[in-house]
């Protein structure tokens, strides 16, 4: 590749790199519309439960609960399908960049990068080594546990349990409540 090809090729990568970074940000927007409604829908319902006195709503609060978990988890799959792309594109510049700053070698962009980075055991040494590409097993992993992260399981687990221990309760005759 000659230079102008390659100035060419690291633009567009640039672009595209950009044009990701939008994408995952218009997620995170779904993402916290779908976590408001969870949380408006579900404790209504367990609301409703007690002004109403009927623990049926207590489960239909419950299985609001699961539903938007549900909602938020595959949405969050589809989102980070994005992440690999963007560890791609980080580590292609970073092993193209000759620039040092003392022993450190810098490129951009970084940002997925570093985010991992700021969550290793050592985040400074992380941070000093250049990006490298997801494996395989690594992108199936943060695909399989989406579901599992705090940021996506809350406040729509917490709305689950309530509405079942409160359903429990009332089936039980411990809240004195009708069907």
């Amino acid at each position: 590749m000659d230079a102008a090809q390659d100035a060419t090729f690291q633009a567009a990568l640039t672009a595209e790199y950009a044009a990701l970074v939008r994408t995952v940000a218009e997620f995170d927007g779904r993402l916290l519309t779908v976590k408001s409604w969870s949380v408006t829908l579900s404790l209504a319902g367990i609301g409703l439960g007690f002004q109403q006195q009927h623990y049926a709503l207590f489960a239909l609060a419950a299985v609001t609960g699961a539903a938007f978990w549900l909602i938020e988890a595959m949405t969050k799959r589809h989102q980070v399908r994005y992440y690999p792309r963007m560890r791609q594109i980080e580590a292609w510049s970073a092993a193209w960049s000759d620039l040092r700053l003392g022993d450190v070698p810098v490129s951009a962009p970084r940002i997925d990068a570093a985010w991992t980075a700021a969550g290793r055991a050592d985040p400074a040494a992380a941070l000093a080594a250049p990006p490298r590409e997801m494996d395989s097993r690594e992108i199936r992993r943060m695909r399989r546990q989406v579901a599992w992260l705090p940021h996506v399981f809350m406040p729509s687990a917490f709305a689950v349990v309530l509405g079942l221990v409160l359903t429990v309760l009332a089936a039980t005759g411990v809240l004195d409540l009708p069907l």
